[in-house]
């Protein structure tokens, strides 16, 4: 899948279609679109936003934090045909314990949206089914070594046998992968990311539930999927 470059972000909603069967997704790259966000920031955060991007030491992951949140009112401003400081989200129920700290979702829940961004570049998904979207820097060895334990037992087998040389890259489609999906069902990973297997070979497995897992075409140096579950279809 290819994404949707956002360049310049508009001062007013944009004239976007509905989402299609199964989702659209937006690149946005931090190094274009840095000085518009933080000049439009003011005036389309909540206090909420705000008050987190302000807890960011380093000003690389509070630009990505800005660019990723001002464009995702944005997008959902232009969706819903509201101006962007007008869209309003909750928290659904925490699906572990129950507390209002789940994913953020629309009250009436008629689009479903999903974000993720790194230094340099935010996903953003949207679909009128539930949807996950990650992205990744490739990660050096190290990383792989430290993390590689927690993936499921399959994929920790099939990174065994590449090359050194292919493992970042191997390993950082499993995790996308696993994010998204699991990002797309809103547990994250409060479940044990062991626990499904996403594959790491150029096509996406199979997943229960009706979901779909699509890597996405993102900048060299990066990974990006997105998860959709697709509706269920009458016989």
């Amino acid at each position: 899948m290819v994404p949707t470059p956002l360049g310049v972000l508009h001062a007013a909603p944009v004239v976007v279609a509905p989402p299609d069967d199964p989702a659209e997704v937006w690149l946005v790259d931090t190094t274009v679109v840095r000085g518009q966000a933080a000049r439009e920031a003011t005036a389309v955060l909540d206090a909420e936003e705000l008050a987190r991007a302000a807890e960011f030491r380093q000003v690389t992951d509070r630009d990505g934090y800005v660019c990723a949140h001002v464009a995702l009112r944005r997008l959902l401003g232009a969706y819903l045909g509201v101006p962007a400081a007008e869209v309003r989200t909750r928290r659904d129920p925490c699906p572990h314990c129950g507390g209002p700290h789940g994913r953020p979702v629309l009250p009436d829940g008629r689009l479903h949206f999903s974000l993720s961004h790194c230094a340099d570049l935010s996903l953003l998904a949207f679909a009128t089914v539930p949807v996950g979207v990650d992205v990744e820097v490739v990660p050096d060895p190290r990383t792989i070594a430290e993390t590689a334990d927690v993936l499921h037992p399959r994929e920790a087998a099939e990174l065994a046998l590449r090359t050194p040389a292919d493992r970042p890259l191997a390993f950082t489609r499993v995790w996308t992968r696993k994010e998204a999906y699991l990002k797309g069902r809103g547990i994250g990973l409060a479940e044990d990311p062991a626990a499904d297997y996403v594959g790491s070979g150029a096509v996406p497995a199979a997943l229960p539930g009706g979901w779909s897992l699509t890597d996405v075409l993102v900048p060299p140096g990066h990974w990006g999927a997105v998860a959709v579950q697709l509706p269920s279809r009458s016989p």
